[in-house]
């Protein structure tokens, strides 16, 4: 049998706490755990996309990944290299990031040519063919190089210029683009023809995506797996339809709950509300860091509910009657809680 061909990309336990200091010396009294033990493998040719609310870590992580931030511990191997010293020149070739915000990542004073160029010109490469490679660059992502060559950003529309950022991203024709919120900021009616193009691109080229989002319906439209996020940590991890259409984690069934539906009246409302806000994350609670807001818990006997306080639930693959299982499948399914699968 032939034995499955090692990820492009493998965290493990990765970590970036960000120091709390105070007083006039500025002495450290504490740390935001932004990112705090998470681990995963990302298979080449496969998107992964990692969902939770704001502020739960996902663009931490992500710049962490990529060596944009620094990590408190842990480790990251691409393509079965350490990144012991940080992203080298090699590394930052073949992994791109495309960000969140089209109107502030493109240069204003730069016309679309120069700013796609820009990776070209750092790596001293193409030299003899730039310009003309720029235009078939432009051209494969929906632009007109006769029209948008040498435009300025501030005459493009949005979708337009997240089209340039990809562009860009692809010059140097990585392995692995790294997607913020690729389309958080664009209206609803360009959104559509910006991950039709993700998706093209990576069935034409091969390519690798880890995707940043909050919404589900972008999820669903290029995710193979998907990872969901909680103050830090990974609560949930699996395929695209076993963790959408069958969430096992308490925090996964009220993010999907939150979904926008088309409802029957009179079917009474079964959503599940989360209450309040998320801890904070330099004081996070003991145990499961979900356990303040889980609706679950509220359900379990006094002693199940306090060691939802006591213990803090490893991510795990369970077996029907929760019991941990040694036997993981890099594509199984895997849970943080301690009473998921139900018993």
């Amino acid at each position: 049998m032939t034995e499955p061909a090692d990820p492009l990309l493998s965290v493990r336990d990765l970590k970036r706490h960000y120091p709390v200091r105070s007083g006039i010396l500025g002495r450290k009294t504490g740390a935001v755990q932004a990112v705090d033990g998470v681990s995963f493998d990302l298979e080449a040719g496969e998107t992964l996309a990692v969902v939770g609310e704001s502020g739960c870590g996902k663009s931490t992580l992500a710049e962490t990944v990529i060596g944009l931030d620094e990590p408190t511990a842990g480790g990251v191997v691409f393509d079965g290299e350490p990144l012991d010293g940080g992203a080298d020149k090699s590394f930052r070739r073949r992994v791109q990031m495309v960000f969140q915000d089209p109107f502030s990542t493109l240069n204003e004073r730069m016309t679309v040519g120069r700013i796609v160029a820009e990776p070209l010109v750092i790596h001293d490469e193409r030299a003899e063919d730039r310009a003309a490679y720029v235009r078939e660059l432009l051209e494969t992502v929906g632009l007109d190089p006769n029209r948008h060559y040498d435009a300025f950003p501030h005459e493009l529309s949005g979708g337009q210029r997240q089209r340039v950022g990809i562009a860009r991203a692809l010059a140097l024709e990585p392995d692995l683009l790294v997607l913020d919120e690729p389309v958080s900021a664009l209206d609803v009616s360009v959104r559509a023809g910006v991950l039709e193009l993700l998706r093209d691109l990576q069935a034409e080229r091969g390519l690798t995506y880890l995707l940043i989002t909050h919404d589900v319906s972008v999820v669903r439209q290029v995710a193979d797996r998907v990872a969901v996020m909680y103050l830090g940590e990974f609560v949930e991890l699996g395929g695209l339809e076993t963790v959408l259409d069958e969430p096992a984690h308490p925090y996964t069934e009220a993010l999907l709950s939150s979904v926008p539906r088309v409802r029957a009246d009179p079917e009474p409302d079964d959503r599940i509300r989360l209450p309040g806000s998320p801890p904070d994350p330099s004081d996070p609670p003991t145990g499961c860091r979900f356990h303040p807001r889980c609706h679950l818990r509220e359900r379990l006997g006094d002693d199940d509910a306090a060691r939802c306080v006591e213990a803090d639930p490893a991510l795990v693959e369970r077996d029907a009657g929760g019991d941990p299982r040694a036997d993981v499948d890099r594509d199984g399914r895997t849970v943080a809680c301690h009473f998921r699968p139900d018993q």
